[in-house]
């Protein structure tokens, strides 16, 4: 049973630079304006000064604080055995590449074959979340044609910076770029000839292809089965700690309220949506179109979907199997939809 609710002082937030409801709330103002007529300061994590706090948008050891976001890091804390509450999934389809040179002979995902695929390999973070979904990426593009990973020579290539490294910038007044890790090394690797693919996703993917001329092998983010578009982003996590919930749970049901306001808002408002979406995602706004879709305003629901349990239930799998992650973690015990309950959301998304 909660205990009754106690004063709030404040709330701390992170999110990944990608379309959430939570990112378009902070950047309308409205998470920060409900919450201080609570008299409770609303604070960025990955602002802060210290890294212990901003490591806490990869391990979630900060308490009374909410996360949204790519679903490994989340994943990863829950099997590490801290005590958190899954409390909504939002899936927003995006694209989901491996590149090649167009000169590589490589014109099918069968053509992968015995060549070089490029992995990021992080020596000094606490989950290598860009690896894991990388690694994603190859497994389900090799399953659609009988393939498995051992069919490729991968080629890792260590990185010895941590995502946390340095705090991240709050140039608008609301908006606070969640920062963390690029992919420079293996595209780099790439277009020396040291790999023959890698893998990339979302807006920066449109950027590498445009900016280095790179082929779509298979962009396995468009796939009709959603297992096979399941990944990092595919669905994303919304993640309080148990000290949160059980202690101001009404803060809680208030973090959904200012949610569903931000996700109903966007789907009648596609054009500033994609604004507010080429800001987050630090991209342009025809780059948010080819990597979300023309639709991505329509996208930003948040709750609890079958498909989307599903889906988030097989990742984990995978991050177990490959040893991303210490143990298994069962998505039921993990859920705690209570604060949805006041809005009743229909579950009808990821489909």
């Amino acid at each position: 049973m909660n205990n009754p609710d106690t004063h709030l002082d404040v709330l701390w937030y992170t999110r990944c630079p990608v379309p959430t409801g939570l990112g378009i709330a902070i950047q309308k103002g409205w998470l920060s304006d409900s919450f201080r007529r609570r008299n409770t300061e609303v604070r960025s994590l990955r602002e802060s000064n210290e890294l212990a706090i901003r490591e806490s948008h990869f391990n979630h050891s900060l308490q009374n604080s909410v996360r949204h976001g790519g679903s490994i890091p989340a994943i990863w804390a829950r099997a590490a055995g801290r005590d958190t509450r899954l409390i909504g999934l939002s899936w927003c389809d995006e694209t989901q590449r491996i590149l090649t040179l167009p000169d590589s002979g490589i014109q099918s995902v069968k053509d992968l074959r015995g060549r070089r695929f490029g992995l990021p390999k992080r020596t000094h973070v606490q989950i290598d979340f860009t690896r894991a979904q990388a690694l994603r990426g190859l497994e389900n593009a090799l399953r659609l044609e009988g393939l498995t990973v051992p069919d490729v020579e991968i080629v890792d290539f260590p990185i010895n910076a941590g995502f946390s490294d340095t705090a991240a910038q709050n140039d608008t007044g609301h908006h606070v770029s969640s920062g963390g890790g690029g992919q420079n090394m293996e595209v780099a690797g790439l277009l020396r000839g040291e790999v023959d693919a890698i893998f990339s996703k979302g807006a920066v993917a449109i950027e590498f292809a445009d900016h280095f001329g790179l082929r779509t092998v298979i962009d396995t983010g468009s796939h009709p089965d959603p297992l096979i578009r399941s990944n990092n982003g595919t669905p994303r996590t919304l993640t309080v700690d148990r000290h949160l919930i059980d202690h101001h749970f009404s803060a809680v049901v208030l973090l959904i309220e200012q949610i569903l306001r931000a996700e109903a808002w966007a789907r009648d408002n596609a054009d500033e949506t994609r604004r507010f979406l080429a800001l987050e995602t630090n991209s342009s706004e025809s780059r948010i179109c080819t990597a979300y879709g023309k639709h991505a305003h329509r996208q930003l629901a948040t709750d609890f979907s079958e498909t989307s349990i599903h889906a988030l239930q097989d990742f984990s799998d995978f991050l177990h199997r490959w040893q991303f992650i210490p143990a298994a973690i069962d998505m039921d015990s993990w859920i705690d939809a209570r604060p949805f309950e006041p809005f009743a959301r229909p579950r009808a998304i990821g489909a």
